[in-house]
């Protein structure tokens, strides 16, 4: 399974913005961004005025990194969100919204995205039931998602616990703290995506 294996730090120095891929880090002032906002590389301080098609393409590696997705998978995702009726850009981020990986994110069983896709690669979930250890899995209003009943026992998921309890998800999920599951009540919105992304770039640029 293809993966970005460096340093996720540089990835946000990058694009210039917070991606909040580190957890916890990222919220104190350990965080690489907060010490060396410019790009990477020797030639990171240097400024240029960014043309349109610049401005896209930051933008759609942007959000291809906030999930942790590559390109080929991200493009296949925008061909889907082409076929369905609607806005494309929120087509684009609803089935980014729903994988498993980033529902496991947002229940707030791991405290990033790479976490997130590490617990489920490493088959601590299941969906309705049935052990699945796919981050892309597509999730459908009313499936059901649950720490395993033999991994329960982990400190990673004890420590959980306690987070838990006062942790709020988004609207269209709903959170069983006490059982370690949650459920997808509905696709969600745009404006249940409170992300700081502009969707109508990527779909610029996708479409030149």
């Amino acid at each position: 399974m293809a993966r970005y294996t460096e340093s996720v730090c540089r990835l946000c120095r990058r694009e210039g913005a917070k991606l909040f891929l580190k957890g916890t880090r990222c919220y104190t002032k350990k965080c690489s961004f907060e010490r060396r906002p410019t790009p990477p590389g020797q030639h990171g301080v240097r400024r240029r005025k960014m043309g349109d098609f610049g401005i896209q393409l930051r933008e759609k590696q942007k959000v291809r990194r906030v999930y942790g997705v590559l390109e080929r998978q991200f493009r296949n995702y925008f061909r889907e969100a082409e076929t369905h009726t609607g806005v494309t850009g929120e087509a684009l981020l609803q089935s980014l919204e729903t994988r498993l990986d980033n529902v496991v994110f947002r229940l707030g069983f791991a405290s990033s995205r790479p976490q997130a896709r590490q617990l489920v690669s490493h088959g601590h979930f299941a969906v309705n039931g049935v052990a699945t250890d796919v981050p892309s899995y597509a999730l459908k209003p009313g499936d059901r998602i649950e720490v395993r009943e033999s991994r329960r026992g982990r400190s990673a998921f004890k420590a959980i616990r306690e987070t838990l309890a006062s942790h709020q998800p988004p609207d269209w999920l709903s959170l069983d703290a006490a059982n370690l599951s949650g459920t997808v009540v509905s696709v969600p919105r745009r404006d249940q995506m409170p992300l700081d992304l502009s969707e109508q770039l990527v779909v610029e640029y996708y479409s030149r």
